[in-house]
């Protein structure tokens, strides 16, 4: 979830050359408030299902 945060505040906030450390931070602390408020949440496509076909070797199922 970090990662799919981050790349959105690149492509959403970070799309143009700011100038310096003090007007990025209100600008990030803008884009952070819009994002919360707006809740966006986060789809899923690797199900559990697919994950354990894709890692059955690092990861074999124990069946008791």
């Amino acid at each position: 979830m970090a990662e799919i945060e981050l790349s959105a505040l690149t492509r959403q906030c970070l799309d143009r050359r700011i100038p310096d450390r003090a007007t990025l931070d209100p600008e990030v602390e803008a884009w952070l408030e819009r994002r919360n408020a707006a809740g966006a949440p986060v789809h899923w496509r690797f199900t559990t299902a697919d994950a354990r076909i894709k890692l059955h070797q690092p990861y074999p199922s124990i069946v008791e």
